[in-house]
């Protein structure tokens, strides 16, 4: 693991495996260690993966602004300008690519989960030139009316103190991964993990900015339609966080993109789906050469 000065921030991130350079960018609150190990071992068999932490989470920079109130979303809600955000996705996405630039990478495939996803996607739209191919997994566009959460994961979501304790964290995000997550979810591995995150890094308020930038960031459905890359959008069928309609607007938003559904897949990434998400990504990072 290091560390480089990059948009004014430190971003932490982790490099390994051969071949052309594939940024992997994490969700809300997630770390670069955050992604299955078994995954990005496939990956760098074919690729130079990077991975890194988002402003705000893991070892990267911590922002001293106040987290935001209930208030502050309820503002987002209504109108995202009433909202002084310390920053959106753009800013995020400044971020990707000032890390790339720091890391010499000019062009990189990019694959992104969750508000990751919603983050590669603004990559590409703001940073076209550095991005060869694009795989968006259980996100959406920024349309309100697509990939809503179902009424029970809000009711869960709006439930949730401003200030947990680490082991209420860890309790409440089992509960949320329970309600979220697909057939396929074990448990005992997602505990494992995140006691192991938790452990490497807790900032709840760092993750409650992130879910503020998510919430001031525009729509992204005309900015989409302008790409022209090989695109591939990867969702769970059993996803109620982001529901699947949220990954088939972003695919019908992007000119020839191919979409991806999995039954018993909900917002996670099981590991019986590792190796076809692999394929899929590699497949799709080689239509960027015979593009060319």
């Amino acid at each position: 693991m290091a560390i480089v000065k990059a948009n004014g921030i430190d971003i932490a991130y982790e490099i390994e495996g051969t071949g052309p350079p594939l940024l992997l960018v994490m969700g809300l609150g997630g770390q670069l260690t955050d992604w299955p190990a078994e995954m990005v071992e496939r990956l760098a068999e074919h690729f130079t993966v990077v991975r890194f932490d988002n402003r705000d989470i893991g070892l990267s920079t911590h922002l001293a602004a106040a987290p935001p109130t209930r208030l502050d979303f309820f503002k987002a809600i209504v109108r995202p300008a009433w909202v002084d955000a310390p920053y959106d996705l753009s800013v995020m996405a400044d971020d990707a690519a000032a890390l790339l630039d720091a890391l010499n990478l000019d062009q990189v495939h990019v694959a992104g989960m969750s508000m990751g996803g919603m983050i590669a996607q603004t990559l590409a739209i703001d940073h076209p030139a550095k991005i060869d191919s694009l795989c968006s997994i259980m996100s959406n566009t920024g349309n309100p009316r697509t990939g809503r959460p179902t009424p029970r994961v809000l009711a869960h979501l709006a439930r949730q103190g401003q200030d947990p304790t680490k082991e209420a964290a860890i309790e409440r995000t089992l509960d949320l991964f329970a309600m979220v997550c697909g057939a396929d979810w074990d448990r005992a591995r997602g505990e494992q993990q995140l006691r192991a995150s938790l452990a490497r890094s807790f900032n709840p308020a760092g993750v409650l900015r992130q879910s503020l930038a998510i919430a001031v960031s525009p729509e992204r459905t005309a900015g989409l339609r302008r790409l022209q890359l090989p695109s591939l959008v990867i969702h769970g069928l059993d996803d109620t966080l982001v529901r699947p309609s949220g990954g088939v607007a972003t695919a019908e938003a992007i000119a020839d993109s191919r979409l991806l559904m999995f039954p018993r897949m909900g917002h996670d990434l099981p590991q019986t789906r590792h190796e076809e998400i692999v394929d899929a990504i590699v497949a799709n990072a080689s239509r960027a050469h015979l593009l060319v």
